[in-house]
């Protein structure tokens, strides 16, 4: 069932890596930005007290902006331990990559991770060097839940009108954690109890239907979109939806499927042809996104 270069990764790997005493342990590891090097990268500091990276691109850049969002299941993370896929998207993107610290739950549920990455939004859009009308948001797992978050949450408010956005397996809907899952013992990284753990920490009370992109009933006006996912991932049927639903309130969606990959594959198996088509992929979408007009 496994994709061919996969199938070693599939044999190691756990079925989460984020369960309750996980996240604990995680939590007591220094941030990665302590454990990573700053070259190259410029650390901002909000008025508001939310930290971003900023990874500039080459002199001849195109002007535009990137908003990255990390994983995490809205629980754990930081805006350090992307820095390898920011900075090659500032590189061969030609575009400023801004990642954000935002707010993690439990202590911090919605809409305090979303405020976060709007008000990073606001300063991306604010600088010189940057095009407003040229700018993505993008993320990954968690991080795709919230840049679909942010895309609705910035047509809604009219101030940013977005060039795209780039939603690499994102958590687009809480139901998924409820529902039995046939395939449970395919998944890898993230199954439905993570899922349930994330969702949980992050709405805390809130209306599902304000904070859950799935749940929104109207999802036009949204930029132009790319969503990337395997079809062994736990999120795939709602990433799929979702594409689907985009299409057809007229948004111009991308829909790349990974036959037999995981949650993270990516992550895990940087080296093989299957994540370089991936990452090819995203690339390709946004220069074409971002270009010039």
């Amino acid at each position: 069932m496994f994709h061919p270069e996969l199938r070693r990764h599939a044999r190691v790997l756990p079925r989460t890596l984020v369960t309750p005493l996980t996240v604990r342990a995680f939590r007591v590891i220094p941030a990665g930005r302590r454990l990573r090097p700053r070259e190259g990268v410029e650390d901002v500091t909000l008025s508001s007290g939310i930290a971003l990276r900023v990874h500039r691109p080459p002199q001849d850049a195109s002007g535009s902006g990137l908003l990255w969002i990390h994983g995490g299941g809205y629980v754990l993370g930081d805006a350090a331990m992307d820095d390898r896929w920011c900075q090659q998207q500032a590189r061969e993107v030609g575009t400023t990559v801004v990642a954000v610290d935002y707010r993690l739950g439990p202590a911090y549920p919605f809409p305090a991770p979303l405020h976060d990455c709007y008000d990073a939004l606001r300063w991306l859009a604010a600088q010189s060097t940057v095009d407003p009308a040229r700018i993505a948001v993008a993320g990954a797992s968690a991080g795709g839940g919230l840049a679909a978050a942010l895309a609705l949450l910035a047509r809604d408010r009219g101030e940013i009108d977005l060039a795209a956005q780039v939603l690499t397996y994102p958590m687009l809907d809480d139901r998924t954690g409820e529902r039995r899952d046939p395939d449970a013992a395919l998944r890898r990284l993230w199954n439905n109890s993570s899922n349930r753990l994330g969702w949980s920490a992050y709405l805390s009370g809130a209306d599902p239907n304000i904070a859950v992109p799935a749940r929104r009933a109207d999802l036009s006006g949204l930029p132009a979109t790319w969503l990337g996912v395997g079809t062994l991932d736990v999120l795939y049927d709602e990433s799929r939806d979702y594409a689907h639903r985009l299409q057809a309130a007229g948004v111009n969606c991308e829909l790349k499927t990974v036959p037999g990959a995981f949650h993270g594959f990516d992550a895990v198996a940087p080296n093989t042809a299957v994540t370089a088509d991936f990452l090819r992929s995203q690339r390709e979408f946004l220069h074409r996104a971002l270009a010039r007009r």
